[in-house]
């Protein structure tokens, strides 16, 4: 078993590529879990959480990444993941339980309309996988009837400090120029998410009026 480790535009996350294809031939999505308590369907998601500083987890069809908490080095946790990792391929031990599905945002559905299968078209083909090459995904949550497509950043992607840019200069301006219903893109998150981000803004407004007291 050969794992590679290959860099993100996020520094705290890790893309883990081993010399196997990890997920069934079938399965096209992405597994993602932000908490150990989320990893239920996942044995190898599981021990990971087990790792003292292991934030979030998400598998793709033949990639891992993992996202740290910042305050610990990849020097400390490496070594754990690779062990780990090594050690349950090589038991044959599935990645996610039998019977556990993937995304399916943007499997055909017989409700979309022209354009929403042209959006969901050039996520399959063009968007997801350059934005899995860099260790994250993309979910389609839906189109507003302005033209703004919804949409969830996933693994690396998802608390990149470069996200914004990702969303507005990569993957609005593609679905823009190939659709021209599209007016823009916005990024969703999920309550838990919007909860933590709150807690981070006022923890760091804190720490602003601390510094010109």
């Amino acid at each position: 078993m050969y794992i590679q480790t290959a860099s993100t535009p996020n520094e705290n996350a890790l893309k883990f590529q081993p010399s196997q294809r990890i997920l069934p031939e079938d399965s096209n999505g992405v597994f993602e879990y932000l908490s150990g308590r989320e990893a239920h369907s996942s044995p190898l998601a599981k021990k990971l959480f087990g790792i003292d500083g292991v934030k979030s987890v998400m598998f793709g069809p033949d990639f891992i990444t993992v996202e740290k908490e910042p305050e610990i080095g990849w020097t400390i946790l490496k070594p754990e993941i690779f062990s780990i990792i090594t050690e349950h391929l090589t038991a044959g031990i599935p990645i996610v339980l039998e019977g556990t599905k993937a995304s399916e945002d943007t499997a055909p559905s017989d409700d979309d309309t022209e354009v929403v299968s042209m959006i969901k078209e050039l996520i399959d083909t063009r968007i997801r996988p350059a934005i899995q090459e860099d260790g994250g995904d993309i979910e389609f949550r839906g189109l507003d009837p302005d033209g703004t497509v919804l949409l969830k950043l996933k693994g690396a992607c998802r608390s990149c400090d470069s996200s914004t840019v990702t969303l507005k200069n990569g993957i609005e301006s593609m679905l823009m120029h190939y659709v021209e219903e599209v007016t823009g893109v916005r990024q969703v998150l999920d309550p838990e998410e919007e909860i933590a981000l709150q807690e981070f803004e006022k923890f760091e407004q804190k720490l602003h009026s601390q510094k010109t007291i």
